[in-house]
């Protein structure tokens, strides 16, 4: 069972036409739903389930430049931009503080591939630095073991994912928007080519354009339209405390685990070194795509064969109009962890940080990490159907950058300037040609 999420109620009025209709009520889908409606854009906002049931509330809550793949600096930079003036612009609390985020470097390899990307990132106006290692143990002073100093930005930060995206949907209600939850989309309906409909659950929304924010269910709603999306899903371990004196001053990686201050006086506890992937037809349909970037992370991944190969291969179907979809089965993906992984974290935490060897645990979750063989994402028009834009495949990034690739696409769906080169994020790098690249510098 995930986190306790801040409750959104939906709108009354259920709505038979929009300009554009948003499907998935992550963290995407709100922030691109809020940039809609803040440029007065009619919208609605479709979510199966209920806001940030899934990932968006699962993940580790860092909003970070650090480490990040070249081709996101640009648009993460916005991001932490809005970020800064995120509880002003939506009068409410979303956890945003800003911390710092510290990578301890494991080796001297390491040491050096970190400070690779501090030299190349200087080009992008991203303020980071190398640390030694006394000046690593000056942050953390009750650490414990060999290390190399670390990666240090002192302007990255942290918020809260179990209250972020809901905030921002209840601005956007302010604002005009149209929500509803436990609202299945069947279909996106076509005429000659160009989006003219939704087929819901509970009816059909009439609508200009449609954009697709579904995180690990975009490839199936794509697929649906007849458009293939070469995405994964990866499972990632996630735990809070209760509430501690213990302050690690910084949001810090230690390569098998991770942690952050939480707003609620405990830690949120995770771990890079460890994720699951469920090994399924996908897995083998896109292994070529995926191949590249599975050498560079392989050490990180576990491979596992179980019911999840046999329930997506019988029962994971496009939508009918017509007929319960899977959509409507599976409301949220909960899915099961690993109890040896959430031991792993705790070994390791209290093998670093002894102080906290007695961790009071209050729960654990897992999550359904969104991924793409090159680890960006893709925020782009689908240039096989008219109207139908895509904003998925964060891959593990998607919370601290949100805020800028909502912006991004709205920027797309209303043919505007786009805040930043959106080239990098197109859907056709995957057919026209480009060599597919995985970056790995953390």
């Amino acid at each position: 069972m995930g986190p306790g999420v801040d409750a959104v109620l939906s709108s009354e009025r259920f709505p038979t036409d929009s300009e554009v209709v948003v499907i998935g009520g992550g963290i995407i889908g709100v922030a691109t739903a809020l940039s809609l409606v803040q440029r007065g854009i009619r919208t609605v906002l479709l979510e199966k389930g209920t806001v940030a049931a899934e990932q968006s509330s699962r993940n580790w809550g860092w909003c970070r430049r650090s480490g990040r793949d070249l081709r996101e600096l640009p648009l993460i930079n916005l991001s932490m931009q809005l970020w800064e003036k995120m509880n002003a612009t939506l009068e409410r609390e979303t956890g945003f503080r800003r911390d710092g985020i510290l990578y301890a470097s494991r080796s001297e390899a390491q040491r050096e591939r970190h400070q690779r990307w501090v030299d190349e990132a200087k080009q992008y106006d991203i303020h980071s630095q190398m640390v030694s290692n006394q000046q690593l143990r000056q942050h953390l002073p009750q650490l414990q073991g060999d290390f190399h100093g670390g990666l240090y930005t002192p302007l990255d930060g942290r918020a809260e994912p179990q209250k972020a995206a809901p905030a921002m949907a209840l601005k956007a209600l302010e604002l005009g928007l149209n929500l509803q939850q436990h609202c299945a989309v069947r279909t996106i309906e076509r005429t000659n080519g160009r989006v003219n409909a939704v087929c819901t659950e509970h009816g059909v929304i009439r609508c200009e354009r449609v954009v697709v924010a579904g995180g690990a269910w975009s490839r199936l709603l794509l697929q649906g339209v007849d458009v293939t999306l070469p995405q994964l899903k990866v499972l990632s371990t996630v735990l809070r405390t209760r509430p501690i004196d213990y302050d690690p001053g910084v949001c810090a990686s230690f390569g098998s685990v991770a942690l952050r201050k939480r707003l609620d006086g405990g830690l949120t506890v995770a771990s890079s070194a460890t994720n699951t992937v469920d090994i399924t037809a996908d897995s083998l349909r896109f292994s070529p795509l995926f191949m590249p970037a599975f050498r560079v992370e392989r050490k990180a991944l576990k491979l596992r064969l179980g019911k999840r190969f046999s329930e997506e291969l019988l029962h994971w179907r496009p939508g009918q109009a017509d007929k319960r979809s899977i959509f409507e089965v599976v409301r949220v993906l909960d899915p099961l962890i690993d109890p040896v992984t959430v031991q792993r974290m705790r070994d390791s935490l209290a093998t670093l940080l002894p102080p906290l060897a007695q961790l009071p645990v209050a729960q654990s979750w897992g999550g359904l990490i969104d991924t793409m063989p090159d680890a960006i994402p893709v925020i782009s028009a689908v240039d096989k159907v008219q109207g139908l834009f895509l904003a998925t495949g964060f891959s593990g990034h998607g919370f601290g950058i949100a805020p800028g690739a909502g912006q991004l696409m709205a920027d797309l769906v209303l043919d505007s300037t786009p805040s930043v080169d959106a080239t990098p994020f197109r859907l056709s790098r995957f057919t026209d040609g480009d060599p597919v690249r995985a970056q790995h510098w953390l």
